[in-house]
């Protein structure tokens, strides 16, 4: 009344005024138009103020109910009125009544009006946040990003024209930093549209200040900053703290770990939390709508200065590390996935369980068939002191020499039969964490209580798969450090890496490798006992020369006592030397250059061939003991030698092993190794988590540079 009168007359009382009085002023003052602001907190103050046996706000809507219909009465009369479009502006349950009375009162007249539309809202923040924009430069970037994104595959043709509009309008920001913020997070209750949008970009703005980065991306929001974290939890709930904290932001977060192995060339990027970051910042809505495509993501972090396609090997690493990313799309959620639960149920696996499971694993990846296994002996008694080759497996760095020297309380005769097989410690590390994971992935798939969804379980039953694909080879690759008996104790060996990922024999892997490296004989030249033993003797005690050869500490080793008795046979039909026996002081010579008969019997010899001619010989002197020296290497004629050798080799599937193999041999050879191996794979397809998992992974565990990669 002042207002439209310059005096309050009519309106004196502290009751609100009926319809009559409010009419009469608004049509003896018309055309009139009535702007009413921050209504809810007017009435919501007033409330606390007593009028009679009522208060001011309860007067207040009494008065704006009889307004409006008023009114809406009179021709040149309009009002309005702004109400708040979230409930974070309503207060308390007080206010929230009031906006409940206050929406009734308006509803039955009202027109609604958004401050500010949603094609509006770029024009507003970015009115409202920069003085102002060098458009030359936007076009620049934007038009950089677009054709980037077009080469890409990201944008069709018939999207280029409509985004490069879009980031037009919203530079500095991508399109989508604009879209998920208004749309989504405006949709919760709590988020107040425009003000809110304002506000997190303004923050997001001067953390982004001092980063040379072309434009602001989902991805650019910094998790870490404590307001920003704030402004976002507020929305979803306290416990998203500790999500972000252990997912992508805390320095062991799984985030973090991606950023390190995604490879040197994209470490400045930091992929794993930016990928994280816009995964989440598109994970949630108050209208229930939850995640996002691959492609989204990629518009949401790539830049000009890399290729698309590292956004799909950060994807499928996050899924191996994230614990709140969840199973069923790229969204996270509060409830922990399948990673999560597997690191929770490894956390439980005890050491015992993981020995135990070790031990079941050598018993299934052994056999008796080349060497004769001796697991994990306690005490030196439960190795036999007998003529066959062994194989003694120890759970630790290195042998003592209690079993080499000692067998029970007597001292161990056949030394040289014994091959001792330890761990690697780096293989033992490995070994452990694999079954520790195989064990974890059985108790889930056995444990019901936990209801898991279909896809879960496949998920799972797909990892003990190929986790026990490789477990001969985990097996394999931390038992390969062998000592060999030798004159100052133990020879070590390193078969190396396996290449195998089939079922192998560990037996046979030590035998195969020991063969390559001459250390075992399957066969043995006549000219070999020739040059060492007859050479300064007039004959040979065949058992003694056999024992010897089991006794001695670095003596080769013959695969059997056949090997010798081939030998001595070849030998003798040769003309090499003879074999006879040994009668007092007579030798008697009984084969020469025929098939002998050989028994391995006391005063059993081999004889040089220029004293054959006789049937009897007199023996001048005693032979002296034979000298436990290593035999020659085994030849019929003087070798000749290469000191540097080339090889470019067109390997068959399966061939493999067998270049290990050789490659093991020619390190012992020659100091100077160059090693390079061109692999070439086509008529096929291999999907990019199990090129990253299983081929990259294994070369980066193995140390393997690569020089050079192609994919298509």
């Amino acid at each position: 009344e002042r207002q439209l009168t310059g005096k309050v007359e009519l309106m004196k009382s502290d009751i609100a005024p009926g319809k009559e009085k409010i009419g009469k002023i608004l049509s003896q003052n018309s055309p009139v138009l009535i702007l009413m602001d921050e209504v809810l907190e007017y009435i919501t103050k007033a409330s606390g103020i007593k009028v009679g046996e009522t208060n001011l706000g309860s007067q207040t809507l009494a008065f704006i109910q009889e307004l409006c219909e008023t009114v809406a009465s009179i021709d040149k009369a309009f009002l309005v009125l702004t109400l708040p479009s979230s409930i974070l502006e309503h207060y308390d349950e007080n206010a929230e009544r009031a906006f409940e009375k206050l929406l009734k009162i308006t509803g039955r007249m009202e027109e609604i009006y958004a401050p500010v539309a949603d094609e509006e809202i770029v024009h507003v923040i970015r009115k409202r946040l920069f003085e102002n924009i060098d458009e030359q430069e936007v076009k620049k970037v934007v038009d950089e990003f677009i054709e980037h994104a077009r080469k890409e595959g990201l944008l069709t043709n018939d999207e280029l024209n409509g985004y490069r509009e879009r980031f037009k309008n919203s530079y500095p920001f991508k399109p989508e930093v604009i879209d998920i913020l208004y749309k989504r997070w405006g949709s919760f209750p709590t988020f107040q549209r425009t003000r809110g949008v304002l506000r997190l970009l303004s923050l997001v703005i001067h953390d982004s200040l001092n980063k040379d980065s072309p434009f602001i991306r989902l991805s650019d929001f910094n998790l870490s900053n404590d307001e920003i974290r704030r402004e976002l939890i507020k929305h979803i709930g306290q416990e998203y703290d500790s999500v972000i904290s252990q997912d992508i932001i805390s320095p062991d977060s799984g985030s973090k770990k991606v950023d390190e192995d995604i490879g040197s060339a994209y470490k400045s990027y930091q992929l794993g939390t930016a990928v994280s970051t816009a995964i989440f910042m598109m994970s949630f809505s108050g209208k229930g709508e939850q995640g996002c495509s691959i492609k989204e993501v990629k518009l949401s972090v790539i830049t000009p200065d890399f290729n698309s396609t590292i956004i799909d090997t950060a994807i499928n690493k996050l899924r191996e590390k994230l614990f709140y990313l969840s199973d069923d799309g790229l969204y996270f959620t509060n409830k922990p996935n399948l990673n999560r639960i597997i690191v929770n149920r490894e956390e439980n696996i005890r050491a015992d369980e993981i020995l135990q499971e070790e031990r079941i694993l050598i018993e299934k990846g052994i056999s008796k068939t080349f060497l004769k296994p001796y697991l994990y002996p306690k005490f030196s008694r439960d190795v036999p002191d007998n003529q066959e080759l062994k194989l003694v497996i120890l759970n630790k760095e290195k042998p003592n020499n209690d079993i080499l020297e000692n067998s029970g309380d007597n001292p161990r005769v056949y030394r040289n039969t014994l091959i001792f097989l330890c761990i690697d410690e780096n293989g033992k590390e490995e070994l452990h964490s694999y079954l520790r994971k195989l064990l974890a992935l059985r108790s889930i798939e056995k444990d019901a209580k936990l209801k898991l969804t279909e896809e879960q379980k496949k998920t799972i039953q797909n990892k003990i798969k190929e986790l026990e694909e490789i477990k001969f080879q985990k097996l394999r690759n931390c038992y390969r450090r062998i000592y060999l008996p030798s004159k100052d104790g133990f020879k070590e060996k390193d078969m190396g890496i396996s290449t195998n990922f089939g079922k192998l024999d560990l037996s046979k892997e030590v035998y195969d490798y020991l063969k390559s490296e001459g250390v075992i004989l399957e066969k043995l030249a006549p000219l070999a006992l020739v040059n060492k033993y007859l050479a300064g003797n007039t004959y040979v005690d065949i058992r003694k020369l056999y024992d010897s050869l089991l006794s001695t500490p670095g003596e080769i080793m013959l695969a059997s006592k056949d090997v010798l008795i081939e030998c001595i046979k070849q030998g003798v039909k040769t003309g090499s030397f003879a074999l006879g026996y040994l009668k007092g002081d007579k030798i008697e010579c009984k084969y020469f250059k025929e098939e002998p008969v050989i028994n391995l019997i006391e005063n059993e010899i081999i004889v040089k061939s220029d004293l054959c001619e006789q049937k009897e010989i007199s023996i001048e002197k005693p032979i002296e003991e034979l000298a436990p020296s290593p035999l020659p290497p085994e030849r019929e004629e003087e070798k000749e030698y290469f000191s540097s050798i080339q090889l470019e080799l067109k390997v068959p599937v399966g061939g493999l092993s067998k270049v290990a193999n050789i490659l093991n041999f020619l390190q012992t050879k020659f100091s100077n190794h160059d090693i390079k191996v061109i692999i070439s794979v086509s008529n096929g397809k291999l999907d990019v988590k199990d090129f990253e998992d299983k081929i990259r992974e294994a070369l980066n565990q193995a140390k393997i540079q690569i020089l050079k990669e192609e994919k298509n």
